[in-house]
């Protein structure tokens, strides 16, 4: 869980921006995101696949 203490003289908006980037950073928000649907391990290859599909397209232009 991400934790950020009020520092001193620090608004509450700052704050909260301090927050909302620790969340960014540690992955908690794409983690509960991912884990909302059952994903069967077939689905995950095909995903894989299809993301490699992408990317070596991506590569050779």
């Amino acid at each position: 869980m991400s934790m950020v203490t009020l520092r001193e003289g620090e608004s509450f908006e700052g704050l909260l921006k301090r927050f909302r980037t620790s969340v960014q950073l540690s992955g908690v928000l794409k983690e509960a995101k991912r884990r909302r649907h059952f994903v069967s391990n077939r689905e995950k290859a095909r995903e894989a696949e299809r993301r490699a599909a992408r990317r070596s397209r991506r590569d050779r232009s």
